[in-house]
């Protein structure tokens, strides 16, 4: 990206493991200044393997233990999937990213070491069932989830409940960060000449509600100088400034006396 666009400041929203695909957005220059402002949510379609445990919880790694898959209907499944829906504790898996004593667990999994790994909260919005496969032993989900989810974890733990152990087969980020599929190129495009147009931030930024600027305020705000609010906001709450052109000038944050506090400001002056 660095070199595609002649840039030096880049940023991403989200790691994807090597073998997952979809959606990874990109922040470059002065966007990536943004990145705390966009939705964490993030959404997934995947295939659960049944029948097997392995060291990484997904198809890459060993395979520790196998065992039959019992017989299942549609509705025993949703059955077990209503548990793993809303907000539940979550296990990472030993082969993540997650820091253990200042490395990362997968360094740690690599040198066969096992640690324990603190269990998180995450919430799960959606988790649909879109096909079983029983003669495979597969699950097919659609999952819509907060950051740090690890939808590796949701296979194993389904596997668990099941007895038979799980392992996830086939994942694809559909959603992140507000930014979907169908806004995605892939990798290989930024060869191309054109290279392809970079999408505007306030495409992301839709949960933001807006402050527009007039010609003086615009003054004002690029000296880093507070703003009053045009509509009540939650003290400390995030809000998208756009200069006269509909352009995004920076993101303040609410104070008290309906007073916007600028927090990044674009073009500052010096």
């Amino acid at each position: 990206m660095r070199r595609a666009y002649g840039l030096r400041k880049v940023g991403h929203g989200g790691t994807l493991d090597p073998a997952v695909s979809g959606v990874l957005p990109i922040a470059l220059g002065t966007a990536t200044r943004l990145l705390p402002y966009l939705p964490g949510l993030k959404a997934y379609e995947g295939t659960i393997q049944l029948g097997l445990r392995t060291s990484s919880d997904d198809l890459e790694g060993e395979v520790v233990q196998r065992a039959p898959v019992p017989d299942l209907t549609v509705a025993r499944l949703e059955t077990l999937l209503e548990p793993f829906r809303g907000t539940h504790l979550q296990f990472p898996p030993q082969v993540s990213a997650v820091h253990v004593n200042g490395e990362r667990a997968y360094a740690l999994a690599r040198r066969g070491e096992v640690v324990h790994l603190e269990a998180r909260s995450v919430t799960l919005h959606e988790l649909s069932l879109l096909n079983w496969n029983p003669e495979l032993g597969q699950i097919s989900l659609r999952v819509r989830c907060s950051a740090g989810t690890y939808v590796r974890a949701l296979a194993r733990d389904l596997g668990e409940h099941l007895g038979c152990g799980g392992a996830l087969a086939h994942l694809r980020r559909s959603e992140a960060l507000g930014f979907t599929l169908a806004q995605a190129v892939p990798l290989e495009n930024l060869d191309l000449d054109p290279r392809p147009p970079l999408l505007d931030p306030l495409l992301a930024l839709p949960h933001l509600g807006r402050r527009h600027l007039t010609a003086a305020e615009e003054v004002d705000w690029n000296c880093g100088r507070r703003l009053s609010a045009s509509a009540s906001h939650q003290e400390d709450e995030a809000v998208a400034v756009l200069n006269q052109e509909g352009r995004l000038a920076g993101i303040a944050r609410a104070v008290a006396g309906d007073q916007l506090q600028p927090r990044l400001v674009f073009q500052a002056e010096s």
